[in-house]
């Protein structure tokens, strides 16, 4: 009977199997990377705004609480009106007593013009007198020496052309004085407009005492309450608009080329990362400050000796628009996972970097 030899199955083969599977994955994972560029160095952010109040006054009223959601126009406090509605008061009240004054004036000025008038009327007849006392004395001078006037007719005609005269003079000077008493109400009306800008901006700030939402948004860093003392354009607290999330990822500088405004993206909180969120690319920074950039000390830059052998890609910020949020789980500073879908890099017609 033949011995039948004793074959030894191949240990080449498993290992064949593990690296091929091992180069695989690397391709796959290469391939993932390079089609969607994905980061898990993000955060979501939103705008936010200080509220500060316009005018200064102590607080009465804070319907609000720290972390509350508001609607846009909701009060969020009220400083103490009674010193604005006494500006505002006092305004109107000034308003008042000058439209008196300028009835009052108008009035004057309607009996100065009709004086001025009168005087002018006066003038006239003075005038018209004065004319007809020199005709008559130029008509009778001739007859003297014939002797058919005397001489007493002569100079009762010469007395009678003076005193005309005369009272034409003071007939012109009363006209000019009543002309000049006709005033007016001119710098009345101007003061008018004063008081009326001063009513509008007593009525402004009374309305700035009442401080409400800009927009929907919600309440942080609230540390007051009522009977607090508000400095004009010194915040109190700090509102985010709930109406517009971003999810800001780092991404490698070598990833930025084929990045577009208005990519498509997709991402997902720490806080839940079962859910998946869909947005698209808003902007893409353009500058960030280099940890071992050069430092520019009396105009000349100072650049460290040390050379880093392995060179780290630096990374960019990309802000992605966030289109239906979740307003319990968006929190400014969340951490976040973002990916990206890369668009055809021969896609030129996009602008690449920025709005």
């Amino acid at each position: 009977m033949a011995a039948t030899p004793n074959i030894k199955p191949s240990r080449k083969w498993p290992g064949l199997l593990l690296a091929m599977l091992a180069l695989a994955l690397v391709g796959y994972v290469t391939w993932r990377i390079d089609t969607s560029p994905r980061t898990d160095d993000a955060y979501a952010s939103a705008d936010v705004i200080d509220v500060v109040p316009e005018v200064s006054g102590r607080i009465v009223e804070m319907p609000i609480k720290d972390n509350q959601l508001v609607a846009k126009g909701d009060v969020l406090f009220r400083i103490d009106p009674r010193s604005y509605e006494d500006e505002l008061a006092k305004a109107k009240a000034a308003l008042i007593a000058l439209n008196k004054q300028i009835d009052l004036t108008t009035r004057t000025v309607t009996a100065q013009q009709y004086g001025a008038d009168s005087a002018h009327a006066a003038v006239e007849r003075a005038h018209a007198a004065a004319t007809q006392a020199a005709d008559t004395l130029r008509r009778t001078e001739p007859l003297l020496e014939p002797g058919y006037v005397s001489a007493e007719d002569v100079d009762r005609a010469r007395s009678t052309q003076r005193a005309a005269q005369a009272e034409l003079n003071a007939a012109r000077l009363q006209a000019q004085q009543a002309a000049a008493a006709v005033s007016g109400v001119d710098a009345l009306v101007a003061q008018r407009v004063v008081i009326e800008a001063d009513i509008a901006l007593a009525q402004l700030h009374l309305d700035m005492t009442t401080v409400r939402a800009p927009f929907q948004g919600r309440v942080v860093s609230l540390k007051t309450t009522v009977g607090q003392f508000a400095s004009a354009l010194k915040p109190v607290f700090t509102l985010i608009d709930t109406e517009s999330w971003y999810v800001v990822g780092n991404f490698r500088e070598t990833e930025l080329r084929d990045i577009r405004v208005g990519s498509t993206a997709t991402v997902y909180l720490m806080g839940d990362s079962g859910k998946r969120f869909h947005g698209r690319v808003d902007s893409i920074g353009y500058g960030v400050l280099p940890d071992d950039g050069g430092l520019v000390v009396e105009g000349l830059p100072r650049v460290q000796r040390t050379i880093n052998w392995v060179r780290v890609a630096q990374r960019f910020p990309v802000k992605i628009r966030v289109d239906k949020p979740d307003q319990e789980l968006f929190r400014v500073g969340a951490s976040a996972v973002v990916e990206l879908s890369r668009q055809a890099a021969a896609d030129d017609s996009q602008p690449r970097h920025g709005p």
